[in-house]
């Protein structure tokens, strides 16, 4: 049993890589987004294509992801994924143009979409009722330490090469290409899904691995089944009425779930953490660190929230996140309405220390607030650099606890979703579908949290620039009491229920 087990864990957590190389691709791109901006010198609308380009890919990879997943097989199109990472991996570290670059972006957001259909399906069809939460949620879990591990890696190149190397942020987005080898070579070693094989005339093969995962199984109750998931599929096939209400049912609630996901603004948090810290005063140093710090308090409380989930259940869990997510960005958008004016010297500070090479050649890019005290002799990179360092101190004092507490009710903001949103979604929606429509629902599920987080990754730098920061946030905050509404009326707990018991409860919704 204890080897049965262990080679459960081990396949979970194969599959569980994939979300690995999703979170460290996601993510590394905020270490290298400023860099690639002045480097190719992308305005605000080209900038939001090429860091959305991944996430329009996920939109492609999780529309089309599903019926691949469905035809061939989930171990044939997660071997697939990996391949996808490594080609984006190396396409973007020598991409010579800003259009390269988006393709490879675009190759790689296309598996991480794929990823979100196959790997979560593929975990919940193989593990025990009593255990797929835990088993799922390693998904995103693993999502968060790809986070985690991006961030470092970043801050370690960073500082290697120091923060005006024209190709640090190349290495940053090269160095995936290793993980993605790693985990297409381990994805050789997984088995088909057992459900998938039943369903596709391969019964004795499905009835094996099931025994594997299954031991303490009789023949008897393994019989049984296979012949409960022989059932459901035969009742599918024929797309009955019964089937259509659970299946209806299913669809709003993963369309809903994925909509609320993005509204919370977590994909534009994370995206752009260096930059909405940069706004408070924090120099691109402290914001690289504190990036980490964020990914880190992420990957802790995705580990409480896999801790819970099949103990409290998914709802119960919702619920939380729902609550942090509704205090941490309300507090956020006060603390941006309350420190404006020394929160917008410091960007000016920061920003004139940044500009001082371009403004020591040119007096005429010095910002008016600054004209009053240079002279054609004292004008300098030194000087520039100095005048903006006392201005950045001097808007630090007067912020006082300002930056502090946006810091406080990001990490807030993120504790939040790891422990309810981030541990759920994936799980519930590889749940509440029928057998055969699986692939399809969470295709719908996952290509609906892309389209959202694909549109708010593009359209935020503009809405930095149309709208005040205060109103972003609260904005998201809004968003997040309609998702608590939402999870009274409509969410049903999935905890602890069989993935064929499942379809028969929504039919009675």
């Amino acid at each position: 049993m204890r080897n049965s087990s262990s080679k459960l864990l081990y396949w979970a957590i194969t599959c569980a890589l994939a979300g690995f190389i999703f979170g460290f691709d996601l993510i590394v791109i905020s270490g290298a987004e400023q860099k690639i901006q002045s480097l190719w010198g992308l305005s605000g609308l080209e900038h939001g294509f090429a860091m959305s380009a991944a996430l329009w890919g996920t939109v492609v990879g999780s529309i089309f992801g599903g019926g691949p997943t469905d035809k061939f097989g989930r171990k044939k199109v997660l071997l697939w994924i990996g391949i996808l990472y490594f080609v984006s991996a190396i396409g973007s570290a020598f991409a010579p143009n800003v259009s390269i670059f988006a393709i490879s972006r675009l190759i790689g957001g296309i598996g991480i979409g794929v990823s979100t259909v196959a790997a979560p399906l593929f975990i919940s069809e193989i593990s025990p009722a009593e255990r797929r939460g835990r088993l799922t949620g390693m998904f995103q879990f693993n999502i968060v330490f790809g986070l985690l591990i991006a961030t470092v890696s970043n801050a370690i190149i960073l500082q290697m090469m120091g923060p005006d190397s024209d190709t640090a942020w190349r290495w940053m987005l090269g160095i995936e290409a290793i993980p993605a080898l790693v985990y297409s070579f381990m994805s050789f070693t997984l088995p088909e899904s057992p459900r998938w094989l039943i369903n596709n005339s391969q019964r004795e093969e499905g009835k094996r691995i099931l025994g594997q995962i299954n031991p303490t199984f009789s023949e008897a109750k393994l019989e049984e089944t296979v012949g409960e998931i022989e059932q459901a599929g035969d009742l599918e096939s024929g797309m009955s009425r019964v089937l259509w209400k659970p299946l209806k049912l299913a669809l709003v609630l993963a369309f809903l779930i994925a909509f609320f996901n993005q509204l919370s603004g977590i994909n534009a948090i994370l995206g752009y953490a260096p930059r909405i810290l940069g706004m408070t005063g924090f120099d691109p140093g402290e914001s690289l660190f504190n990036a980490s710090l964020i990914t880190l308090v992420n990957l802790i409380f995705t580990l409480v929230g896999l801790r819970l989930i099949d103990k409290l259940g998914r709802r119960s869990l919702l619920y939380i996140g729902s609550f942090g997510y509704i205090v941490s960005l309300a507090v956020c958008a006060w603390a941006f309405h309350s420190y404006r004016a020394p929160f917008a010297d410091a960007a000016d500070a920061i920003s004139l220390n940044n500009s001082a090479p371009a403004i020591a050649s040119n007096i005429s890019r010095l910002p008016e607030k600054y004209t009053s005290q240079v002279t054609s002799e004292n004008l300098s990179e030194s000087w520039v650099k100095e005048v903006a360092s006392d201005s950045l101190k001097s808007a630090k004092e007067k912020a006082g606890i300002g930056s502090n507490l946006v810091l406080i009710c990001i990490l807030a903001f993120i504790a939040a979703h790891a422990v309810g949103q981030g541990a759920v979604i994936w799980v519930f929606i590889s749940e509440i579908f029928p057998t055969v429509a699986r692939g399809f629902g969470q295709s719908l599920g996952c290509a609906t949290h892309w389209v959202f987080a694909a549109i708010l990754t593009f359209i935020f730098p503009l809405a930095m620039e149309a709208f005040t920061a205060t109103q972003i946030f609260g904005f998201f905050a809004s968003m997040m009491i309609l998702q608590l509404v939402w999870i009274r009326l409509m969410v049903p707990e999935t905890k602890g229920v069989s993935l064929e018991d499942m379809q028969a409860n929504l039919s009675k919704k």
